[in-house]
């Protein structure tokens, strides 16, 4: 018997200084057997990154060819590919060339700069790629907020996500980028 997903309620409040967005928006939020706390949180947080109401869930871990966050045209272009952790480079040059624009957000210390370290050179031609790195500990610290119903403050502003949780826990995300 296949076990099923775990779904999460998430109201989020963004403030983006950098883009001047202040919006609510409500998701539902799936959470893949496999999947841990951390990686899911780390969507939100990319979610929030590039809050937009067009900006949808991927369909999840087992699906090849679908990212974990994208935003797509009227006319079902592909305008925006997200994707976390440390994805295969055959899988980022074929979203590239899919997509407008394509982020990836890497997380897990060390094992990030040997990724890259391998996958720059083969990725390098790309000028719509922008590859981030979280901090291993920023992250873990994010994973702590994950509840089945979640209410959470994002304030943005030159690039660092601060995520707030109604009982005063807060972390910062600062993207670093590698690209």
């Amino acid at each position: 018997m296949a076990l099923k997903s775990t779904i999460f309620k998430v109201a989020l409040n963004v403030a983006d200084m950098d883009r001047h967005l202040y919006d609510d928006f409500s998701r539902t939020v799936a959470r893949h057997p496999s999947e841990t706390d951390e990686r899911m949180m780390l969507r939100i947080a990319a979610f929030a990154l590039h809050a937009n109401e067009d900006l949808t869930f991927g369909k999840g871990l087992s699906t090849d060819d679908e990212p974990d966050l994208w935003r797509r045209s009227l006319s079902s272009e592909i305008e925006l590919w997200v994707e976390l952790g440390m994805p295969n480079h055959r899988r980022l040059r074929k979203a590239c060339s899919r997509a407008e624009e394509v982020v990836v957000y890497c997380y897990g210390g060390r094992a990030v700069t040997i990724w890259w370290d391998k996958c720059a050179p083969l990725l390098s031609r790309f000028q719509n790629l922008k590859v981030y790195d979280i901090d291993a500990t920023a992250a873990a610290s994010l994973a702590a907020f994950a509840e089945p119903n979640m209410a959470l403050q994002c304030s943005i502003e030159g690039g660092e996500l601060l995520v707030s949780c109604p009982d005063g826990r807060q972390v910062t995300i600062a993207p670093i980028r590698l690209n």
